[in-house]
């Protein structure tokens, strides 16, 4: 039994199953936000790496990026901010042979801003001057201000090349080096350069651990920011948990096992739950598009009468992160976490796709597998994604191309194979990349994920 310290002397006792039931939608409540300290962990553990340096992948990801849904397509770029001292510049260069499209984030993974060729500057490069809550400084012209809700932020963005050649790669990554962040005091004619860090081939592990340190991730994030009017009863029920900004966080006991049994619970939650998230994209199909509310509220999932939905938020973010402030018209993804049969993917199986010919997409298409308990790319998987770009990939004669995922390759379609892990549940994710009228016409339709009875059973 646990005193509510926040009702005064006469305050009654609160159960341990009461109290895990706080913990458990604190759990749900907190994932964007504790999903922010991870990959700011990784940021500083992983790339040794300090505010406003430029993280960057030279070559497009593999299972080492280990953050929510990336893809394998993209060389990213990472940067973490930290506005506690005062506004911080971000310079994006000229768009000129290549282009850099991403956001800036604050720390509850809110999108503040595009920036680059769909952005505010629109491919001409700009100075953002990013600033901190409540900021009363003077705006210098020559800028574009944006204010944060929040201390802490990322910017998320992609490198993307005109072509393929790697000319074009090389001019994509010269852009990168011209990337600039510094903060506005130090705005001067030679303002330092940060540090630019590859992390090509290297691990940078940015998954939330659903275990004793959530909440003492989220006791650390909680100190930092500023509390927001909205969730004064939540602070409230994390103040019953220990959680308070100010004020140490040192659970002892029972008290740390209870928080670890919530953050197992909530784990638990979100991979039961996504299966049954978004909307079946095609009559009595298995690929679904993800739920609307984050799109409709900004990812603030906020409604109009000021209501928070936590649970749509919670779940966004175990499976995402770095939403744009725009929805575009670049990329269209569909996700499929059954297969035909309405079975959830098992790593164990092996499975088939049909991808009819003429796909939709102007540009590429590509299909990535993920581990369901982390979103991520499976750990050690030699491959994570099959794409149109893949010149290997061995197409039927009328176009089409069939897909494999399974522990095994099968004998003769090993380049047209994503691997999966025994004993480790998956879902897929099929981005159209430059999406034309036919997909969102459903004239195209793509096949649904079907288990294959034995070894042998594969499409010739």
């Amino acid at each position: 039994m646990v005193k509510d310290k926040t009702a005064g002397d006469e305050a009654p006792e609160i159960t341990t199953t009461a109290l895990h039931g706080i913990a458990l939608e604190a759990a749900v409540w907190a994932t964007p936000l504790v999903s922010f300290e991870a990959m700011r962990q990784a940021y500083f553990r992983d790339a040794q790496a300090e505010y406003g340096d430029v993280v960057y992948w030279s070559q497009p990801a593999d299972w080492k990026l280990q953050i929510t849904t990336p893809n394998a397509s993209a060389r990213y770029v990472w940067i973490q901010l930290n506005t506690h001292g005062g506004p911080v510049v971000l310079e994006i260069p000229p768009a000129k042979g290549a282009g850099l499209f991403g956001s800036i984030v604050d720390a509850w993974q809110v999108p503040a801003v595009d920036v680059g060729p769909a952005g505010e500057d629109e491919g001409k490069g700009a100075r953002y001057l990013v600033m901190p809550p409540a900021y009363t400084g003077d705006i210098p012209a020559g800028y574009i201000p944006i204010r944060l809700e929040t201390y802490n932020a990322y910017v998320a963005l992609r490198a993307i090349p005109d072509g393929s050649s790697p000319a074009d790669i090389e001019r994509a990554l010269a852009l990168v080096k011209k990337v600039n962040v510094y903060p506005f005091s130090e705005t001067g004619a030679s303002p330092p350069h940060q540090a630019q860090i590859d992390m090509t081939g290297k691990q940078f592990d940015g998954i939330v651990r659903f275990d004793e340190t959530f909440f003492a991730n989220l006791a650390r994030m909680i100190d930092e920011e500023r509390p927001n009017p909205r969730d004064v009863a939540m602070h409230q029920q994390l103040a019953l948990l220990g959680i308070e900004k100010g004020k140490p966080f040192a659970p002892q006991g029972p008290m740390q096992l209870l928080l670890r049994s919530a953050a197992l619970d909530a784990h638990a939650h979100f991979t039961r739950q996504l299966p049954l998230s978004g909307t079946a994209y095609w009559p009595e199909g298995t690929w679904r598009t993800p739920s609307p509310v984050g799109m409709e509220t900004g990812f603030t999932f906020v409604d109009d009468q000021g209501e928070l939905d936590a649970e749509e938020r919670g779940l966004m973010f175990y499976v995402a992160c770095a939403p744009p402030a725009k929805l575009g018209a670049a990329t269209m993804y569909l996700v499929a976490y059954i297969d035909r049969s309405g079975q959830i993917l098992s790593g164990d199986a092996s499975y088939t796709l049909h991808v009819p010919a003429n796909v939709p997409a102007r540009q590429f298409w590509a299909c990535t597998v993920y581990d369901i308990s982390s979103a991520a790319f499976m750990r050690e998987s030699p491959r994570v994604e099959v794409s149109s770009y893949d010149e290997r990939l061995r197409k039927n004669a009328d176009g089409s191309v069939d897909l494999y995922f399974g522990p095994t390759a099968p004998p003769g379609h090993e380049t047209n194979w994503i691997p999966t892990s025994r004993g480790r549940q998956w879902f897929a994710m099929f981005r159209f990349y430059g999406p034309e009228e036919a997909v969102f016409a459903k004239t195209w339709r793509l096949g649904d994920l079907q288990k294959l009875r034995a070894s042998g059973d594969v499409r010739h």
